[in-house]
């Protein structure tokens, strides 16, 4: 009884043995085939990562990013490569079981790892961005510097007094910033005040020739003189003028030199910058008790 059972499960497994090898006698056609695409699909996926990066080397600075978009590109062409080997083989099951694996992994992937992914997305973007290069001086709601790196991660500004400031690439691409890098010129605005009395016009006239003639407007650009307020001790101005302008430094030497130059003029025409003043009056004969605390010792 048991021989006959041994040469049942031998006999058994003979045929399942022989049925697959027949299997696989006929589908070494399709093997063949499906090597052969994963082999091209090697070759593509070379080849179009080599000219995506030579391509990003014209459009980005960043080096990080031109080689994880390169290695991304590859990666995908040669999972789409091996996808169309199995099915090449028939292997259709396997190949849905797959992409259903592949989703859920992606999925908790993504779901643990939100934070670095969104900060990876931003310096992609931030990288494809026109108006933000490295060199620019851009000014956020609490930073201001010149961009010195951007990363997958962070974006690295180097401020003017030579300390770096990190922020994920996220954080930064959700808030507003000012580029001045974007535009050769920019205008600025020095305000003062004159006394009450002053000859106002007097005033308009000297303080726009000497601007206009310090700072020269181009085409389309002029000097603007504006009295702005009657305060308590002053009557305020303010004047506008265009320069070369694509960081704070220089706006702040425009700044002084046009502030010099005011106060020469006012000095040199007997104008008036007022002060706040506090007067104090005092009875005609103010009686002061002074008390000796002086107890002799």
């Amino acid at each position: 009884m048991d021989v006959q059972q041994n040469n049942g499960a031998w006999d058994s497994l003979s045929n399942k043995l022989e049925h697959w090898w027949d299997a696989i006698i006929l589908r070494l056609p399709n093997l063949a085939v499906a090597i052969i695409v994963i082999v091209i699909s090697y070759f593509f996926a070379r080849l179009f990562s080599k000219l995506l990066l030579n391509l990003l080397r014209k459009k980005m600075k960043n080096r990080s990013v031109r080689r994880i978009l390169s290695k991304m590109l590859f990666l995908l062409i040669l999972c789409a490569g091996g996808f169309i080997a199995l099915g090449v083989l028939d292997l259709d099951k396997a190949l849905t079981s797959l992409l259903a694996g592949a989703g859920v992994v992606a999925l908790a992937i993504g779901l643990a790892l939100q934070g670095t992914l969104s900060n990876t997305f931003s310096g992609v973007m931030l990288s494809f961005m026109p108006r933000i290069k490295i060199g620019d001086y851009i000014e956020t709601e609490d930073h201001a510097g010149f961009v010195h790196e951007i990363s997958l991660r962070n974006l690295v500004l180097r401020r003017p007094d030579n300390h770096y400031v990190i922020m994920p690439n996220s954080k930064f691409i959700e808030e507003p910033f000012i580029n001045y890098s974007l535009q050769t010129r920019g205008r600025v605005a020095v305000t003062c005040g004159v006394a009450y009395g002053t000859d106002l016009r007097l005033v308009k006239k000297l303080v726009t020739d000497a601007i206009t003639a310090d700072f020269p407007p181009q085409p389309g650009e002029q000097v603007q003189f504006y009295f702005t307020t009657f305060n308590d001790s002053s009557i305020d101005f303010m004047v506008r003028f265009w320069i070369d302008f694509v960081k704070k430094s220089q706006m702040y030497e425009a700044q002084d030199h046009a502030i010099l130059l005011i106060n020469d003029l006012f000095s040199e025409h007997n104008i008036t910058i007022p002060f706040p003043i506090r007067t104090l009056d005092l009875p005609p004969n103010p009686s002061i008790e002074i008390k000796n605390t002086d107890d002799g010792k």
